[in-house]
């Protein structure tokens, strides 16, 4: 039984091969099943590769096998439609359409199980990447909210200069009243006189515009500071909501560039070694001699083909032969006096039918 199914995987003609030998039917068993695996290995990787796509065990094995059924319809089509030759060339050259497609889909099978394989350096790969992405997209964003929030600290720096350089002018005031109470300055008398009075007072006044200044600065610094605060809160949402962008940086194209960021050498047998399994159940028919299924399957073919271009040989024949037989006929017949007068008489009456038909028209449009 298991015969029977690898011999159908094969493509073979059933018929023929039960008349074949033993080793006959092996042969093509063996191309059979190796035509098999290859559409298992290939349900594999294309159900691992649409698992890294769908994220769900089921849809990729519902497509994988979708996937794995049309790489073994490839083959079975690919081995049964090799057809030996008495020469090697022709049959090369036969081959070499259903050898390049191999080697497509070879490519397409060794591809996710490679980055099954090297899942763990791929993980390494793509974390690099990710926190070079995660870096980059946080410099990106302060570029959008690092001016403002320089600006508006250079506005809070220029309000608290502001508070700085009053306080400057009131402390020298207060130092300038100080020194005229003390006589260590201006009129130089000991004691609280007028001039003490006077500069006392621009003292005083100074103080209260600076105590105003600083109750309107202060509003203005928290006012500045709430926007500072606002602009952090934005650029940290930001950064927030863009991280599961990057984290889901995963996906099916990102696995294979950072495949393609590995070492090539090991994928490269990987991919070889797919490729001999793709190729096998060609190069083995290729290489193998001419055996008894060949002999009687060319031996049927023949018999078909002979047979048809015997129909159709025939059916040209019957062609030229009617056409042969109708030309003499009606040449015979154009020749016949009675057949002659009988078509002129009807032609006659219906001459006279569209006249009369013609005039009644004519009388009733008057």
């Amino acid at each position: 039984m298991l015969q029977r199914f690898f011999i159908f995987c094969s493509g073979a003609d059933t018929e023929i091969l039960k008349t074949c030998s033993n080793g006959e039917q092996n042969k093509y068993a063996g191309i059979g099943a190796t035509v098999f695996f290859t559409a298992v290995m290939a349900f594999i990787a294309s159900g691992y590769a649409l698992y890294t796509v769908f994220d769900n065990i089921y849809t990729s094995i519902f497509f994988g096998l979708i996937w794995g059924l049309l790489i073994f319809n490839l083959d079975r089509y690919i081995v049964s439609t090799i057809k030996k030759r008495d020469n090697f060339k022709s049959e090369l050259l036969q081959a070499a359409p259903r050898i390049i497609l191999a080697i497509i889909i070879a490519v397409v099978i060794s591809k996710p199980l490679e980055m099954k394989i090297f899942e763990k350096e791929i993980n390494q790969v793509l974390l690099e990447e990710k926190n070079s992405m995660t870096l980059n997209n946080k410099e990106q964003l302060a570029l959008q909210y690092t001016p403002k929030i320089e600006s508006l600290n250079q506005d809070i720096a220029t309000l608290k200069g502001e508070i700085a350089a009053k306080e400057a002018e009131t402390n020298a005031l207060y130092d300038t009243y100080i020194s005229e109470a003390e006589g260590t300055a201006g009129t130089g008398l000991l004691g609280k006189g007028p001039v003490y009075k006077e500069k006392r007072d621009k003292h005083d006044a100074a103080l209260a515009e600076l105590n105003t200044l600083k109750e309107t600065n202060a509003a203005k610094i928290a006012g500045i500071e709430a926007q500072i605060a606002a602009l952090e809160t934005d650029y940290n949402t930001a950064v927030t909501n863009s991280q599961p962008v990057i984290d889901g940086f995963d996906g099916l194209m990102a696995r294979i560039n950072a495949l393609g960021k590995l070492p090539w050498f090991p994928s490269f047998f990987i991919f070889l070694l797919f490729l001999a399994i793709e190729t096998a159940p060609i190069i083995a028919k290729l290489l193998a001699p001419k055996g008894e299924y060949d002999f009687k399957f060319e031996e049927q073919e023949s018999v078909v083909a002979t047979w048809v271009t015997q129909k159709v040989a025939q059916r040209k024949l019957l062609l030229a032969t009617d056409g042969e037989i109708n030309e003499k006929i009606y040449t015979d017949i154009k020749n016949e006096e009675e057949l002659y007068q009988y078509k002129k008489k009807k032609a006659e009456e219906l001459l006279r039918l569209q006249a009369d038909s013609f005039h009644n028209v004519q009388v009733k449009g008057l």
